[in-house]
């Protein structure tokens, strides 16, 4: 089904002239076009197909068995060929399985399987945004939108996309500027200061996780200079794109994985909202497993829930606004959780006394207790909305809800010890761990659920409208397309039109 985008020549209007930046299908500015083919080549690029990264273990095994010597850690353009999930632990390795996480219910509480795709094993970054970043930058690089010899590509987030969108611009030769909240962690940081040659290039917004506003603010700002290209993985459909292309095949084979013996059933994917584009993925499995969508949010900013606001710590999931690439329509719940139980748990999985509490009293041996420093505040947060999610619609032990790590608790060490003092008076040990497990996992209940209906979904998702068309200036004709299924599913048409761009790319 075409769903109305050629596989070639698609103009990409919404009304007579109106055109969507970051779709583009055909070369837009030919001098540009030529200046990246030169720059790229004489660094001796190649770029990887979206679905070569869809597909690794089918079409990469020989790349990667010749990119094995490649640092994952260092701006080498060999890394590109590691953006997708089927990096092993030492991601170096290929593993035909995308590394994951089945939770023991000692751990979670309930019968149903919480199953959690590793998001630490992706180059240079350890998080998959080094991916989103990818789909952002391809359609505009492979048009000519974006010259990689003249234009500073500007990377709006709330911390681990900027990470990924200087990680692939610094591959491609090219410069960014980073723009995140001051108060993110002091890690993501200290990588950021290890990547950026300028300190200048590092603009820190005010507020912390929920200032997204104040982000965009400072976008505005930006794009006064025409040097500055602003890729806004909230509005950017390339984030969508490829997180439904490849993190949605990723995660299909975990659960086949994980359903070897064919008894089990996918219920659902659980992931915070963010900038919306992981939960793309959730439309490829609701198409090929018939999995219900749950999305994420902060009780202390209730956005969905709620039209509420307020602050909160589960970084990395943004908040106060719906993002446009959000297919709220396919939306099936929305479920708050609790900053103050991430930061807990944060401390239970990953403090001696946590653990000791966890081996002592909950059963858990000791490779189930280093995996958990596989999962970052986000991760705990998803984690979370998949025991609730259980809880509500009482899954048993042949149910699997599957979910993502974004990143790891190596990108927290600094707010664990705020954490700390924070809820603990600086005094944590195994007594505070039982009290913090039973609150936060046993005592997770099914309340600030919401099961979405026609209504609901209406309700959010006029709910962008202030942000992206009155504030945004995306016209009414393009936010209302989005209401429909066939848009979301037409998108997809554009993979194989952007790999040819990037073949011929490759090739020029």
């Amino acid at each position: 089904m075409n769903h109305g985008y050629p596989d070639e020549g698609y103009s990409n209007k919404t009304g007579e002239d109106e055109m969507i930046p970051g779709l583009e299908t055909t070369i837009t500015h030919q001098e540009s076009y030529d200046r990246n083919v030169e720059s790229l080549h004489s660094l001796g690029l190649v770029l990887p197909r979206i679905s070569d990264l869809a597909d690794p273990p089918g079409r990469l095994a020989g790349k990667m068995a010749e990119i094995t010597n490649a640092d994952p850690d260092s701006p080498d353009a060999r890394n590109l060929f590691r953006v997708h999930w089927h990096n092993g632990a030492d991601r170096r390795s290929l593993v035909s399985v995308p590394e994951h996480i089945v939770l023991p219910d000692a751990l979670t509480g309930v019968k149903a399987k919480i199953v959690v795709a590793l998001g630490n094993r992706f180059p240079m970054i350890n998080t998959h945004k080094v991916l989103a970043a990818y789909g952002c930058l391809i359609p505009r690089l492979m048009s000519g939108a974006f010259d990689a010899t003249r234009h500073r590509a500007v990377w709006p987030s709330t911390g681990n996309y900027c990470r990924g969108g200087v990680a692939i611009a610094t591959l491609l030769g090219c410069r960014s500027v980073a723009v995140l909240p001051e108060g993110m962690s002091q890690e993501r940081f200290h990588w950021l200061n290890r990547w950026l040659a300028d300190s200048n290039d590092i603009y820190r917004t005010p507020g912390t996780e929920s200032n997204v506003k104040e982000i965009y603010d400072a976008c505005h700002e930006l794009a006064k200079d025409a040097e500055n290209l602003i890729l806004n993985q909230f509005g950017e459909y390339g984030n969508y794109v490829i997180h439904r292309a490849v993190t949605g095949p990723a995660l299909q084979r975990i659960f086949d994985h994980v359903n070897a013996d064919g008894t089990k059933t996918a219920r659902a994917f659980i992931a915070a909202t963010g900038s919306a584009g992981t939960l793309a993925a959730g439309d490829h499995l609701k198409q090929g497993l018939g999995t219900q969508t749950g999305v994420i949010e902060a009780l202390e900013c209730p956005t969905l829930l709620y039209n509420g606001y307020g602050e909160h710590n589960i970084q990395g999931i943004g908040d106060k606004h719906v993002p446009l690439i959000h297919n709220v329509m396919g939306s099936d719940f929305v479920i708050g959780v609790s900053d103050s139980a991430c930061d807990n748990l944060n401390l239970v999985f990953n403090t001696s006394a946590g653990r000791a509490y966890l081996s002592q009293h909950r059963g858990l041996n000791q490779q189930s207790i280093a995996q958990l420093g596989d999962l970052g505040l986000s991760a705990i947060a998803n984690i979370i909305g998949a025991i609730k999610y259980a809880r509500y619609n009482d899954l048993g032990a042949d149910d699997v809800v599957l979910t993502v790590a974004t990143d790891g608790a190596d990108m927290y060490h600094t707010e664990m010890a705020m954490a700390e003092d924070r809820h603990f008076d600086g005094r944590f040990g195994e007594v505070q761990a039982a009290e913090a497990f039973g609150q936060h996992i046993l005592g997770t209940g099914i309340d600030h659920m919401q099961e979405l209906g026609r209504f609901d979904r209406e309700r959010i998702f006029n709910l962008a409208y202030y942000t992206w068309v009155e504030q945004q200036g995306t016209s009414l004709e393009a936010f209302d397309r989005r209401r429909d299924h066939s848009f979301w599913d037409g998108l997809m048409d554009l993979v194989p039109v952007w790999d040819g761009m990037i073949d011929r790319f490759n090739g020029a």
